[in-house]
C-alpha cells in the first residue's frame, strides 16, 4: 500500500458502505478518499438524500460501532472470493491467488489491504458533515469525533 490510512478512518468507510447498501441499495462507493480529520465517499445514486435518510445512515454506522463487533482479517482463495464479492475494484495482479478479506462482526465483509481496528467500538462517534449530487454521483463528507 503507497500510504497510511487511518485506521480508525477506514474501518468507519467499510460500515458507512454496508449502511448504504442495506439502506439505500447502492453498490459500495467507487472512489474514497480516507484521511485522519475527515473523508469523503462516492456513490453512483439518482439524487440527493434527504436529511432523515442522512440521519438514518449516521445513525446505521454508529449502531453498528456501539455494538463493538470485533473485526477479523481472513485469507480466501480467489475462487472463494470470487463467489462472494464483486472483485471489479480489486488490482488484477497476475497468479494472485488469495484475497485478504475484512469481516466486521456479521455486518460487512470486503476484500481489502487497508488498516483496521481491532473492534469496531475503537472507531468513535460518525458524523456526517455534508452530502452532495451532481452528474449523478452522491457524495458523503464525514468525520469521527
Amino acid at each position: 500500500m503507497s500510504k497510511i490510512i487511518d485506521p480508525k478512518m477506514h474501518s468507519a468507510e467499510h460500515i458507512l458502505n454496508q449502511a448504504m447498501v442495506r439502506l439505500l441499495g447502492t453498490d459500495r462507493c467507487f472512489s474514497a478518499h480516507i484521511n485522519p480529520k475527515k473523508s469523503k465517499c462516492d456513490y453512483v445514486f439518482d439524487r440527493s438524500l434527504s436529511i432523515l435518510e442522512v440521519k438514518e445512515i449516521e445513525g446505521e454506522v454508529n449502531r453498528v460501532i456501539q455494538k463493538d463487533y470485533p473485526v477479523v482479517i481472513e485469507q480466501m482463495s480467489k475462487a472463494a472470493a470470487q463467489e462472494e464479492f464483486n472483485l471489479t475494484r480489486v488490482p488484477d495482479k497476475d497468479g494472485l491467488s488469495e484475497f485478504r478479506v475484512v469481516r466486521m462482526g456479521d455486518y460487512d465483509a470486503c476484500p481489502c489491504i487497508g488498516s483496521h481496528v481491532l473492534s469496531t467500538g475503537e472507531i468513535g462517534n460518525f458524523v456526517i458533515i455534508s452530502t452532495g449530487y451532481e452528474n449523478n454521483v452522491l457524495r458523503i463528507r464525514f468525520k469521527l469525533s
